[in-house]
Formats: structure tokens, C-alpha cells, sequence
């Protein structure tokens, strides 16, 4: 029993490591320099303060944590209008289209998703496909701005996060009892009330599941916000980008990835909360 038990720690102990250097160490780490200052050069020097934090909470910069809140609630919202019944029919397939879907579902990670905003790019362009489109329908008259505006960006994020709602949806709609539906409908129930009292209910953890895979990388995808919003859209993302890259201001972006860090650990505090599990559906 004894060596039984020691072999099980042996075999954590890489685990531990790994969690040690490339996690733990590497937070520690952020945390540190966010509370040293900036040197005159590049890097920063050893001089304890609390200026970077200080300089968070300037007006400036606490309108963009409120403007990528708000990007990340929006597209949390659209993602859960669209995924959310697209992931519950998917699951009421049967096997061979549940297959074939989930291939369709996989196809667009297997490209880059600098390639794949491009294509976004193309399409939202003035003159572009849907501006086509739009024209030749008779909808529109002459070409839209659409490429750089906040629409633009907001249908970027929906793209690439839909499909981790579609996924999470789907895993509890394969897990549901099925005979719970028949049995509220017996017993009376329309099917709007079955939906909301046995389905909505049995699928809520996938749902949770999904808003956190949604809304928490949302508020650092830069990357989309900088192709197509351009200079329009600023995230605490790009924020982050700048200071590093640009103005070189390694222990202010240390505090800005922490602030991140702390607000995302709090969302995941408050999905624990209400689901009752650390768990992610579908995922993990």
C-alpha cells in the first residue's frame, strides 16, 4: 500500500513541476515587476511603487476596461442567442449528423486566424462581398463603412467564440434524460414550460460553461479588435500590446495584466458559485 502511494506521488511530481515553472513562477513573476518602475531605457529598475496601479484607475484607462466589459458582454449575448439553440439541436441529431456537424464545427481551427479575419476583412470591406450583395438586392444604394467600425468587430468575436458555446451547449444535451421531458409533459406541462423547467435547467451547466469561454477571452482578443476596428476599437488587450511593444512600460502592462487577471478570477468565482462546480462543460 505504502509503495503504491509512493509511486502516485512520483508521478506528480512532473506535474508539479510543470506547474510550478510555467504557471506559478511565471504569474509570480507579472506580479512582481507590476510593482517596480519603469526604467529610463528598457526593462525596469528595482524601485518599489504603487504608480502603475495608481495609473489604472485614471480615467482613461478605466474607459477602456468599461469598453472592453462592454464588448465582452455583447458578444457573450449574441453568442448565447446563436449558439445556444444551435448547440441544443445539434445534440437532438442523430449520429451521423452529429458527426458531420461537429466536422463542420472543427474545420475553421484547422486555419489561422489571421487568414480567417482577413477573409472578415474582404467581406466588410467598402465595395466588398456583402456590400455587393447589399447592392445588388436593392437593399443599399452605395457602399457601407462597415470594415473598421464597432460591428465589424463585434461579428469577429462572435465568429471565433461561437464555437466553444455550440460545444459546451451540446455536451449537456448529450447528457440529458430524455423520459424528464416526456414525464412534465405528462403531467401537463406545454412545451415552452417543459423548456424552461427541465431543459434550460439540465443544460444550464453547458450554457455557464459557455458564457465563461466567451466572455473571458473576449476581453483579450486584441488582435481582433486591432484588424478590423483598427485604431477605433481599443481593448485592454491592445493596451497591454502598446505598453510593452511600443513604450516599452513593462511594469504598467504587469498591472494591467494583473487587474485582467483579477476581474477573470472573479468571473470564474462566480460561475463556480452558481454551477456548483469548478468544471467546465464540454472541455474539461
Amino acid at each position: 500500500m505504502k509503495n503504491k502511494k509512493i509511486k502516485e506521488y512520483l508521478l506528480r511530481i512532473p506535474i508539479y513541476a510543470f506547474t510550478l515553472l510555467f504557471v506559478v513562477l511565471p504569474l509570480v513573476y507579472m506580479v512582481v515587476i507590476s510593482f517596480l518602475t519603469k526604467a529610463s531605457t528598457w526593462g525596469f529598475d528595482l524601485t518599489p511603487t504603487l504608480d502603475n496601479y495608481k495609473k489604472v484607475f485614471e480615467p482613461f484607462y478605466l474607459n477602456i476596461f468599461l469598453q472592453s466589459l462592454k464588448l465582452a458582454l455583447a458578444s457573450t449575448l449574441l453568442v448565447i442567442l446563436i449558439g445556444y439553440p444551435f448547440g441544443y439541436f445539434m445534440g437532438r441529431l442523430d449520429m451521423k449528423w452529429k458527426r458531420r456537424m461537429m466536422m463542420l464545427l472543427m474545420i475553421p481551427f484547422w486555419t489561422s486566424g489571421l487568414i480567417r479575419l482577413n477573409g472578415w476583412i474582404i467581406i466588410f470591406r467598402s465595395n466588398g462581398v456583402l456590400d455587393k450583395v447589399l447592392m445588388f438586392l436593392g437593399i443599399t444604394k452605395s457602399p457601407l463603412k462597415l470594415l473598421y467600425t464597432y460591428p465589424a468587430v463585434l461579428v469577429g468575436m462572435v465568429y471565433f467564440l461561437l464555437p466553444f458555446m455550440i460545444l459546451s451547449v451540446y455536451s449537456s444535451v448529450e447528457k440529458m434524460d430524455w423520459s424528464l421531458i416526456e414525464a412534465s409533459r405528462d403531467l401537463g406541462a406545454s412545451k415552452m414550460e417543459a423548456f424552461l423547467t427541465v431543459t434550460l435547467r439540465l443544460t444550464m451547466p453547458g450554457l455557464l460553461s459557455g458564457v465563461v469561454l466567451t466572455f473571458v477571452p473576449s476581453m483579450g482578443l486584441f488582435y481582433i479588435s486591432d484588424i478590423l476596428g483598427g485604431n477605433k476599437i481599443v481593448l485592454i488587450g491592445s493596451v497591454i500590446v502598446e505598453q510593452l511593444t511600443k513604450l516599452r512600460n513593462i511594469p504598467f502592462a504587469a498591472a494591467l495584466s494583473v487587474i485582467l487577471m483579477l476581474l477573470t478570477t472573479l468571473f470564474l468565482r462566480i460561475y463556480k458559485r452558481i454551477s456548483g462546480t469548478g468544471e467546465l462543460e464540454g472541455l474539461f
